[in-house]
């Protein structure tokens, strides 16, 4: 065994990458306040090829060398916005025909492993604050709240390794488009 040379990787350009095809998912980082996991989300975004990510509220967003240092230029490949309001942008994301799901621990929640997406389900997928979690006006646009399940003592996680996890499950062995 051997590992690949960079050039084995067959990496699509940042031009080639924007003109594929994406996943009909957008990731909402609501209230974010680290910008060393706004660039880790960046870079998750692009090994899955989100269609979007939404910087709401206080989320720090591009240009801005902390992010750079962990999305290694996913800034650039990934399409985002900045929005000043999760709960109001949740709600127009709705009227825009996306489900809205939140990564959260809640009484209703369902377990990651039981959510079956359809392919090609438009999904807005909130990922919230690191203290503090989804907002509340967010919680009450939301059609769904996954949890990761967890089986130790702390019951979270980084809010930038939830959010890979949780997009490896919805999409992993789909091709988007």
């Amino acid at each position: 065994m051997r590992k690949l040379k960079l050039d084995e990787l067959n990496r699509l350009s940042v031009e080639a990458y924007q003109t594929v095809p994406k996943h009909p998912v957008v990731v909402v980082l609501d209230n974010l306040r680290s910008m060393v996991n706004v660039g880790a989300v960046f870079r998750t975004a692009d090994a899955f090829r989100v269609a979007k990510i939404w910087l709401a509220g206080i989320t720090p967003h591009p240009p801005h060398r902390e992010i750079h240092k962990t999305a290694l230029g996913a800034e650039e490949s990934v399409a985002w916005e900045a929005h000043p309001d999760a709960g109001i942008l949740a709600q127009q994301l709705r009227e825009e025909g996306y489900r809205v799901v939140c990564v959260e621990q809640t009484e209703n929640s369902m377990l990651l492993p039981d959510y079956q997406p359809f392919i090609g389900e438009k999904i807005a997928l909130f990922m919230g604050n690191e203290v503090e979690g989804v907002s509340e006006s967010v919680l009450a646009q939301c059609d769904l709240a996954l949890e990761i399940p967890q089986h130790g003592t702390k019951h979270s996680l980084n809010v930038s390794v939830a959010a890979g996890i949780v997009l490896y499950a919805l999409l992993a062995g789909q091709r988007p488009g």
